[in-house]
């Protein structure tokens, strides 16, 4: 066991892409943490394949380096606001976190958020300003941004007095002397390392009390069933011993009045300890430890763990934010159901997903007693887009809806809805369109900032109802050079209608093989979704039509056999790009009557109802309504 005194617990908060994986790189390099001759990929904290591809953090991870005799556990955090409920929890382990900011784009909203509940629970931040040696970095003016940001969310003396320390987590060089950057001494991260053991205090523990802690992260084994991690308060925690797992809710969160609802005797079955990225199994671990054990499948997050003869209060309860998004998972119904993966039943479905809940908080499932599926709800697009790919990936297929947002009643009866934050960097010819586009989703402008090179900063407060289906939209009027982020700030009265799509669907209106023939002819009515040789069934959509109504059209006609013919006709037709179609573009671009139809080797937009006569009675009915 470590002496808690040579202990030091941090995490790493930023907004998204502002380094922090990156950051643990270098501190990993800088420790030599791995022997000599180890193949290290970059971002070595992703290991999830989607966190590779995407360049993003999706959950938590923890780590542990030694350093001159300290061992420093570290937290690398999601983000993207879409995670931020694993932020929340992680904090509770730590004594202090870690800022980085980027020296180019200075605070952004999840800057805020992080900030703010660090500030919330009392914790003094270590401000580094990343990225320094990119071009119009401005350390300076970021660090001007970071101090107001600290002053507006209401920190203290003691908060605002952060140490400050900048540099390159790319490169692997901090420093504390902003003069250093340009003096040529900026090599190797002593300073990160002095700074975290001489500002960052010990945990404060009490090694002679009875053993006690609260579950701050859960994951599964399908070996060991739920695993429960977080950090030791009080006393010793050995393998094999019994324990008291007390669960408790908020009855008044604002008075921070909580009841108990359940307690249960367990037996600590296999403790780990972070050591690297590995986890390493031990018979016993000490207070200031963060600590993973297994034992008990019923424990959730937020848990008191305490040993038999623990006789305190419970410790209350974690705040664990409201999902903000809700969609159909939908058994597959296609034709072509069951040829790419494996067609399952709402049975696997709701197994599937039960499995997701039991370690993700944000997540919900909702048996609405429909005979082909079940509500699912998340903290936004991106949290339920990436599930849905990690369904995919292991070789399920199914079909998900539209995403809808989950409304509340105001304390007069009125009806809300959730509002973000939005925060653009686009160039300055881009304004414009984008001012405009935001206004049609019933955003209002907050401000607007010129960086003085080129680019604005521009911000809105827009309901979550109208970023949906934006992002493709936004990023084609800024030729791609535009920055999105958003933040959900709470709740607000209902903004009204929202049109979010202005053009129709092509319809598919037969089955068959697409022919190059007809999609010439398609093309000049709308964009594609596919190339020729394609199979296409009934009710399936084909592309995007540019009128505002749907186009029934045929994809697989073929052209008519005559007595003439041209020996270069076919190999003169000349055929657009098809758009490729993503999950989460596709998820972006339905309407209310479409779905996603998601298998492991493809994704196809369709017609909720797939026989054209029954549609049409269907939305006959629907408009006498």
């Amino acid at each position: 066991m470590h002496d808690a005194s040579k202990i030091r617990n941090v995490a790493i908060i930023a907004h998204i892409d502002h380094g922090k994986t990156t950051l643990i790189d270098a501190i990993f390099r800088a420790t030599r943490t791995f022997r000599e001759n180890a193949q290290i990929e970059e971002r070595v904290m992703d290991g999830l394949s989607l966190e590779k591809e995407r360049g993003i953090t999706i959950k938590a991870k923890h780590c542990s380096v030694d350093w001159n005799g300290y061992r420093i556990n570290i937290v690398d955090t999601p983000g993207h606001a879409d995670f931020s409920g694993e932020v929340e929890r992680v904090l509770s382990m730590v004594e202090s976190v870690l800022l980085l900011v980027d020296a180019n784009e200075g605070p952004m909203p999840q800057t805020r958020y992080v900030l703010m509940r660090a500030l919330r629970l009392g914790l003094r931040p270590i401000v580094v300003v990343n990225k320094v040696d990119r071009p119009h970095a401005s350390p300076e003016t970021t660090l001007d941004k970071t101090f107001d940001l600290f002053i507006e969310l209401g920190a203290n003396d003691a908060q605002c007095d952060f140490p400050v320390l900048y540099g390159s987590g790319l490169n692997g060089w901090m420093v504390r002397d902003r003069d250093a950057i340009v003096g040529g001494e900026n090599k190797g991260m002593q300073d990160l390392f002095e700074t975290i053991v001489e500002f960052v205090p010990p945990p404060s523990v009490e090694e002679d009390q009875p053993f006690l802690m609260q579950v701050s992260t859960l994951t599964w084994s399908d070996y060991l069933g739920r695993i429960a991690c977080g950090r030791i308060t009080s006393g010793v925690l050995r393998k094999g011993a019994p324990m008291l797992v007390t669960h408790t809710r908020w009855t008044d969160h604002e008075q921070k009045d909580f009841e108990i609802v359940s307690r249960a005797n367990v037996t600590c079955a296999h403790i780990f300890v972070t050591n690297g990225l590995d986890r390493k199994e031990v018979d016993v671990v000490g207070a200031g430890e963060i600590v993973w054990f297994s034992g008990h499948d019923g424990i959730t997050l937020g848990d008191t763990v305490s040993s038999m003869d623990y006789v305190g209060e419970p410790m209350k309860p974690l705040d664990i934010e409201e999902p903000t998004v809700s969609m159909f998972f939908l058994v597959n119904t296609s034709p072509f159901a069951g040829e790419d993966g494996n067609a399952v039943t709402l049975r696997q479905i709701k197994t599937r997903i039960e499995r997701e809940t039991r370690v993700d908080p944000a997540l919900r499932m909702e048996d609405i007693g429909r005979p082909d599926g079940i509500k699912v709800s998340g903290r936004g697009e991106l949290h339920l887009g990436i599930l849905i790919e990690e369904i995919r990936r292991e070789g399920m297929e199914f079909c998900v809806s539209r995403p809808e947002v989950i409304t509340q009643t105001g304390p007069g009866g009125e009806l809300t809805e959730p509002i973000e934050e939005l925060v653009i960097d686009a160039p300055e010819e881009y304004q414009g369109v984008i001012i405009q586009k935001i206004a049609s989703r019933k955003g209002e402008l907050q401000s607007m900032e010129n960086s003085g090179t080129g680019t604005l900063r521009i911000k809105f407060r827009i309901p979550t109802r109208g970023l949906i289906g934006y992002r493709g939209e936004f990023l084609t009027d800024t030729r791609g050079l535009g920055i999105l982020a958003s933040r959900f700030i709470g709740y607000g009265p209902w903004a009204g209608d929202v049109v979010s799509r202005s053009r129709g669907s092509m319809v598919s209106m037969d089955a068959g093989v697409a022919t190059s023939y007809s999609l010439e002819n398609l093309q000049e009515r709308g964009s594609l979704f596919l190339n020729p040789g394609d199979r296409v069934y009934c009710g399936m959509i084909i592309g995007e039509s540019a009128r505002p109504k749907d186009l029934p059209c045929n994809p697989a006609k073929r052209k008519q056999q005559t007595n003439h013919r041209s020996a270069t006709k076919d190999a003169t037709i000349v055929l657009d790009v098809p758009r490729q179609i993503t999950v989460e573009s596709s998820i972006e671009w339905i309407e209310d009557d479409e779905l996603v139809e998601i298998t492991p080797k493809s994704v196809r937009i369709r017609k909720n109802i797939l026989d054209p006569n029954v549609r049409k009675r269907s939305e006959n009915r629907a408009t006498a309504a």
